[in-house]
């Protein structure tokens, strides 16, 4: 469905679409820290959408990270990432699949925001979408944490998946919705791999817990005795061999391949 829709409305599809959100953020930012916007008209709120501020549609993919406990350092860093991120899932998706992820992440978005109208709702978790959605391509891609410590973005996404699970339980239901938006938008890309993933991984373990049974029950004999049990391995010195007469393949020590009663089927035992 995704390779028709490319080829219907690929060429709709905007380039470097992560730096042109950035871009437009920054522009908020210096604006508003010069006095001239007032971020909260940057924040989406569907009631206020349907009182006639549709504007709100389109203003709050540029509303600016929240500056955090390093101030906006931490602002400079999350633009950085999210480009970073946002370039390289475009890389490997193509323009239309990168722009379609976001779209999908914004139509939830905006969709989980009307089921509660008076609340504010933030572009954060459609920028936690991108951040998920590249930490499971990219799980051994190396952040400094702190700009400092090294760290494996796979735990960092390990963390940021209990926050979410946190909100689910015990954030109120505008956060709730919020999460569960970004969580579909994930979950619509992604689904699919994350089963054959687990697939996998499950018939791998089978195989590796069969190898171990054999392991540990010693070598298996390729030739028994249909009558004593003698085996290759515990008569490695015999010369084994099979009865054409018998029903099966009926192996025999050379005591006795020529004394021993044939193995009929039911219907030999009849014609008998």
């Amino acid at each position: 469905m995704l390779d028709q829709l490319e080829r219907r409305f690929g060429r709709l599809a905007i380039p470097n679409l992560s730096l042109w959100i950035v871009v437009g953020q920054v522009f908020v930012l210096l604006a508003a820290l010069m006095g001239r916007l007032d971020l909260r008209d940057f924040v989406f709120v569907a009631a206020a959408a349907r009182a006639g501020e549709w504007w709100r549609l389109i203003t709050f993919i540029f509303f600016p990270p929240p500056p955090g406990m390093f101030g906006y350092l931490f602002v400079a860093f999350s633009w950085y990432m999210f480009y970073l991120m946002g370039n390289a899932l475009e890389h490997y998706w193509g323009e239309f699949r990168y722009n379609l992820f976001l779209f999908i992440g914004y139509a939830l978005t905006i969709g989980a925001a009307f089921l509660a109208p008076f609340s504010a709702t933030t572009n954060l978790f459609i920028a936690g979408s991108v951040f998920l959605a590249f930490a499971y391509l990219n799980p051994d891609f190396e952040i400094a944490l702190f700009l400092i410590l090294p760290i494996k973005i796979k735990w960092i996404a390990m963390v940021t998946w209990v926050g979410v699970a946190v909100t689910l339980v015990l954030g109120s239901w505008a956060i709730r919705w919020q999460a569960l938006a970004s969580v579909a938008n994930f979950l619509l890309f992604f689904s699919r791999d994350i089963v054959h993933t687990m697939r996998f991984r499950q018939r791998t373990m089978q195989q590796r817990v069969q190898r171990m049974a054999e392991d540990r029950a010693g070598p298996q004999a390729r030739h028994t005795c249909h009558v004593c049990g003698k085996t290759d391995l515990t008569n490695p010195e015999m010369d084994f061999r099979y009865c054409s007469k018998c029903a099966g393949d009926q192996c025999y020590c050379p005591e006795h391949i020529f004394n021993h009663e044939h193995v009929l089927t039911d219907s030999d035992e009849k014609k008998a």
